[in-house]
């Protein structure tokens, strides 16, 4: 997924999209030959060694789909540069389009966790914006490797096709919680379908306009400030709804005794 995947866009670059491109290249290429590779000694047994894995397949595939073209590099190539074995890779991939890929399991996961901890009575429109942190960590925490999948999904189709589809998965993954929520209410299911595109398409945009720019680690403050401005475009409840009896019941007594105080003489 690039930036809430597909990020990547399709289309041929302009001359400043591909300045911006070989730039990127440039960069994310020494970057990722800079990652050192684990040694192939008793990795992928924990789930810390199978993150550690699975890094060094996505670094290895990024930087020679860079360096050498996604159609010259093959599964071998990406498995010996990751100093593992043929079948190793397929443990992880299906095939090396899927190489590139951030760890999307794992971050839809984090992503549901964040609807299922929060409380019936939060309000929708915060709760989904901190649901998509998860997947600004995915990408903001590893700008070399975002920039780079950049770059390649602009310009090679098998990987802008394969990161179009993931975004589907986010999409339907925020409406289903969405309309959970929104049950309610006769425009439920229209409200969680808006929002849920809504949300995916600021996250698109924020993070393509941070990766333009040159994937500036002191940037992914105002990528985040940016994406954050979609909460007062959102269908839904910014604030919390005054419908618990209990809170109700506490205003009214507050209200009745200010009108129980004797009235101050002028």
């Amino acid at each position: 997924m690039v930036p809430f995947p597909g990020c990547g866009g399709g289309g041929s670059p302009d001359r400043n999209g591909t300045q911006c491109h070989q730039s990127i290249v440039r960069r994310t290429s020494v970057l990722l030959r800079c990652r050192p590779m684990a040694a192939p000694v008793r990795r992928g047994r924990s789930a810390e060694g199978r993150a550690e894995v699975r890094g060094d397949l996505v670094r290895a595939a990024l930087a020679l789909f860079t360096e050498h073209g996604y159609d010259e590099t093959t599964v071998d190539d990406i498995a010996g540069a990751a100093g593992v074995g043929r079948r190793t890779f397929f443990r992880y991939f299906r095939g090396k389009e899927d190489a590139v890929s951030p760890d999307h399991e794992t971050c839809l996961a984090r992503v549901d966790a964040v609807f299922e901890a929060a409380h019936d009575t939060e309000p929708l429109a915060p709760l989904v914006l901190r649901a998509a942190d998860p997947v600004f960590d995915l990408y903001l925490g590893r700008p070399a490797e975002a920039s780079a999948r950049f770059a390649l999904t602009r310009n090679v189709a098998a990987l802008r096709d394969r990161e179009a589809a993931s975004v589907d998965t986010y999409r339907r993954l925020f409406g289903r919680r969405l309309r959970e929520r929104l049950a309610d209410r006769p425009d439920g299911e229209l409200a969680a379908a808006v929002t849920a595109a809504s949300v995916v398409a600021a996250h698109n945009h924020a993070l393509r306009t941070w990766l333009v720019d040159g994937a500036r680690p002191e940037a992914r403050d105002a990528c985040r400030a940016a994406f954050r401005r979609v909460e007062t475009m959102l269908p839904v409840p910014r604030d919390r709804p005054v419908d618990d009896l209990s809170e109700i019941t506490t205003r009214l007594e507050r209200v009745a005794a200010r009108l129980e105080q004797p009235a101050t003489q002028p």
